[in-house]
């Protein structure tokens, strides 16, 4: 276990929400650095604490490189991935953020995001331009520091990224605003940065002197020399996200090929800031006296349309400006037009007698979107 605990755990302190939940979840250190194990990652995003108090185990590098070892390489990718490889991983806090964009956001803004790290123009990314990715997160999670908390900060990102970084060229001075930007923005804009030039520079940096991971075995190969091709990519995005649903779904279907209405609505209104869910869980059963069950289809749909919540968010936008609630055929309408996704007539019912909540058979912006943008983003809005 990592020495002086105390004094790390004083760091949790002057972490923001997204490092405190990483250093609650992860469970190894290798070299001052903490990391997680799939099993941990996910843990992080289907629950809400971690099932035990987590003590950081020290690898040594003959057990770092024996785990590297048996990873499969993406070609073997499956959507039970992270289950079959369990504790045998290690998954830096950076690709933490990155998984979390993928389980987050459309299938097709990532084709974007494959093309700004493919600064060669092969239609293949390699191992050096992936590790840009490291600047572009660490960029946007620096936080401003105040007088005294630099020593802090310092230890805190070395235990994070595994080496100083320098602030002064990511904060603004202290005269500027600061523009809080999601990561998927900052991933968008950064295709301005001259395709990465500068952060390229940095990468061979990084690449020299951090260990390697699971992921970036599973993509590069154990001598980092393959190159990743978006179909390889997509493959692994879309099982990601398959395997999280599973995992939820069959949390809640014990062993049968539905979950219950009630439970839906339970783990929709998980990680939303509504207060009061049981007003919301009483208003669908008196709704929905008789259940029929919600299948892992309409699930994953469902959760494949809140991907695309933004382009859908645009169309309920219209209906709110004009002072109209939205109806159900009007809302299927909605999400097919702007996402391209089909909801079933029942997984629409079950949705308007969850958020309706005045009971008027409409669903109001304030009433669904806000909700579930929360939801989307399980809670680091």
């Amino acid at each position: 276990v990592t020495e002086n605990r105390s004094d790390l755990e004083d760091l949790h302190l002057y972490a923001t929400p997204r490092e405190q939940r990483f250093r609650r979840f992860a469970s190894l250190e290798f070299e001052g650095q903490l990391y997680m194990t799939p099993y941990d990652f996910i843990q992080a995003v289907t629950n809400d604490e971690p099932k035990c108090a987590k003590k950081w185990r020290s690898l040594s590098k003959q057990e770092l490189n024996q785990i590297l070892m048996e990873t499969p390489p993406v070609w073997k990718g499956s959507s039970k991935l992270f289950r079959n490889l369990n504790e045998k991983g290690v998954i830096s806090y950076t690709e933490y953020l990155f998984l979390l964009c993928i389980l987050t956001k459309p299938h097709a803004g990532f084709r974007i995001a494959f093309n700004m790290f493919d600064t060669d123009g092969n239609e293949m990314v390699d191992k050096k331009e992936f590790l840009v990715l490291q600047e572009i997160f660490r960029k946007k999670n620096e936080k401003r520091e105040r007088k005294g908390d630099e020593e802090k900060r310092a230890m805190l990102r070395l235990q994070l990224y595994g080496y100083h970084t320098s602030t002064n060229s990511v904060l603004k001075t202290e005269g500027e605003d600061l523009v809080p930007r999601s990561y998927w923005d900052t991933l968008r804009r950064s295709t301005s940065q001259a395709l990465f030039s500068d952060l390229a520079e940095r990468a061979d940096d990084i690449s020299s002197s951090l260990s390697d991971t699971t992921l970036l075995v599973h993509f590069f190969g154990k001598k980092g020399k393959a190159e990743l091709n978006f179909e390889d990519f997509y493959r692994f995005m879309d099982n990601l996200q398959t395997e999280v649903l599973e995992i939820e779904f069959l949390s809640y279907s014990n062993g049968m090929n539905t979950i219950s209405e009630e439970d839906f609505a339970h783990i929709l209104l998980r990680y939303t800031n509504v207060e009061n869910t049981s007003s919301y869980l009483e208003n669908m059963r008196c709704r929905i006296p008789e259940e029929k069950g919600i299948t892992f289809d309409e699930f994953r749909s469902f959760f494949q349309f809140l991907n695309n919540l933004e382009d859908f968010t645009i169309a309920m936008q219209m209906y709110n400006f004009a002072s109209r609630s939205i109806g159900q055929d009007e809302f299927k309408r909605a999400v097919y037009v702007a996402t391209g996704v089909k909801l079933s007539p029942h997984l629409v019912n079950t949705v308007f007698k969850i958020f309706d909540v005045d009971r008027d058979d409409q669903l109001s912006y304030k009433e669904f979107i806000g909700i579930m943008k929360d939801r989307l983003n399980r809670g680091f809005r």
